[in-house]
């Protein structure tokens, strides 16, 4: 599984948003970020480096609205180029999960790299905005993620206190999961991990 294989970049316009979004599954989470919302840019950053998944997003929305068309449709788009560059899900370990604590925070994730779209998002916010970012925005963005990528995702957060935190805590959970979820298992080298014989739905 040589790293040129799981590579792939995905554009998309509406009357909204102009999103590109290039994927490296086997990079070192590196990452170009510009979506025009500060702290919309610093979880994706998380989400690259936490996830070792090298990442280059240039995002154009239509913010004198609000922040939601940018973040819905960068989580689509990432969310495609995510799927894209998966393939056929040959040799992976398809299965992780993760308890991830920061100061008074814990956030668990799991996710099941299915071909099956889902999303359980059991997180509270204790204050509806983060600066000047809607807090609601974190579950529009892990929706239209799942929901592009293929993948069941589950986001629990135990505890925590600190809006930032919990997003925080949020984004690089999900992004260790992913990293291991989609690691090749030397053990199933080129199989697909599924008793169908498909993870495409």
């Amino acid at each position: 599984m040589a790293a040129t294989e799981r590579k792939a970049s995905v554009s998309r316009k509406t009357r909204e948003t102009e999103i590109s979004v290039s994927v490296d599954l086997d990079g070192k989470g590196v990452s170009e970020i510009a979506t025009g919302v500060g702290f919309f840019d610093h979880m994706l950053e998380q989400l690259s480096r936490h996830s070792l998944i090298d990442m280059k997003i240039a995002a154009k929305g239509d913010l004198h609205i609000d922040d939601h068309h940018t973040v819905e449709d960068t989580g689509i788009a990432i969310g495609q180029a995510l799927a894209k560059a998966l393939g056929e899900r040959r040799g992976i370990a398809r299965y992780a999960s993760i308890d991830l604590a920061m100061d008074e925070t814990l956030t668990k994730a799991a996710i099941d790299v299915s071909g099956r779209p889902f999303l359980v998002w059991n997180v509270a916010f204790p204050a509806a905005k983060i600066g000047t970012f809607d807090t609601e925005l974190v579950r529009e963005f892990f929706q239209a993620l799942a929901q592009n990528a293929g993948i069941t995702l589950h986001v629990l957060n135990h505890y925590g206190a600190n809006n930032h935190h919990i997003a925080e805590t949020c984004f690089k959970a999900v992004a260790r999961a992913l990293r291991a979820a989609v690691e090749p298992d030397p053990r199933q080298e080129g199989a697909i991990p599924s008793t169908k014989g498909t993870l495409n739905g």
